[in-house]
This record gives C-alpha cells, sequence and structure tokens, in this order.
C-alpha cells in the first residue's frame, strides 16, 4: 500500500515537471519565432503588436509617391504578428497597421531592407472601431452584377 502511494505521488511529480518543461519551450519557441522575420534588401518586415500581445491578421501598408506613380502594397500579419512585404522598389515608404478593433499605428518612414515594430492602439469601444470600418465603406467596394449577368437571363449567353 506504501509502495502504490510513493508510485503515485511519483508520477504526478513527473507529469508536473513535464508540463513545465512543455510550457518552457513553448514559449522560448514563440520568443524565437516572432524574432525570425527575414528581411530582404528589398523586403520591409516586422511585428505588428498592441497593448494585448501581438496581433494575427492587421493589414501592414506601405505607401509611397517618391515613384512615377502613387504605389501601395497591403500584407496581412501571421498568427505571431508577423509580417514581411516582398520585392519593394527603391523608395521611401511610409508603413503603418490598420485591424478590426484597433486605431491604426503611428506611420514609420522607412526604406526597403528595414525591420520595424508597428504598435497599434486597441479601440476603447466598438463605436470607435467602427469609425476606422464603417459598414457603408465596405458596402461601397462591392459592385453588385446587373440582372442581365447572372447566369440563365437568356442575354448573356450564359
Amino acid at each position: 500500500m506504501r509502495r502504490a502511494r510513493v508510485l503515485y505521488i511519483a508520477g504526478i511529480v513527473a507529469i508536473a515537471i513535464a508540463g513545465y518543461l512543455i510550457t518552457i519551450r513553448t514559449s522560448l519557441n514563440a520568443q524565437r519565432q516572432r524574432a525570425s522575420v527575414q528581411v530582404g534588401a528589398n523586403d520591409i518586415g516586422g511585428v505588428v503588436s498592441s497593448s494585448k500581445g501581438p496581433e494575427a491578421g492587421v493589414w501592414v501598408i506601405a505607401e509611397t509617391t517618391d515613384l512615377p506613380t502613387r504605389y501601395t502594397k497591403e500584407v496581412v500579419t501571421d498568427d505571431s504578428g508577423r509580417f514581411l512585404i516582398p520585392d519593394l522598389p527603391k523608395a521611401k515608404y511610409t508603413v503603418w497597421a490598420r485591424g478590426y478593433g484597433l486605431v491604426d499605428s503611428p506611420k514609420v518612414q522607412c526604406e526597403p531592407g528595414m525591420s520595424v515594430d508597428l504598435k497599434p492602439g486597441v479601440a476603447p469601444d466598438a463605436k470607435t472601431a467602427a469609425e476606422y470600418y464603417p459598414g457603408n465603406y465596405w458596402y461601397a467596394l462591392l459592385k453588385v452584377p446587373e440582372k442581365s449577368e447572372f447566369p440563365g437571363t437568356g442575354s448573356n449567353g450564359i
């Protein structure tokens, strides 16, 4: 009976140690992933994080007017808040982050080959968040096809 109790306690201790080691390893891997944005000579990369931590699914916009025409390129952050804007022409860019429930990050001036971390604010309430993404903005992007453009209407050959 005493031996079974010792084995039981040893098992609990072993499980606790294994859980602790897994937690530390996961934390170290996450830190390595966040720091592993490889920025090439023609790229701009970094991490987007707010007061809540890394922000996934946030747009990062790079824009310049230094070229013959205005040039804009957008990417979306990964689950760790990392982003990479690849293959940019040589120019000075204004870069910022924008996402649902966030207030735009401050705009940062940078050039290809640079790494930049962006810090958007968390919107204080739903009303403020909606001011950045009002419903009529998204509706304005839609172009609903004309009735004649739908299949089966006979007039469009589909």
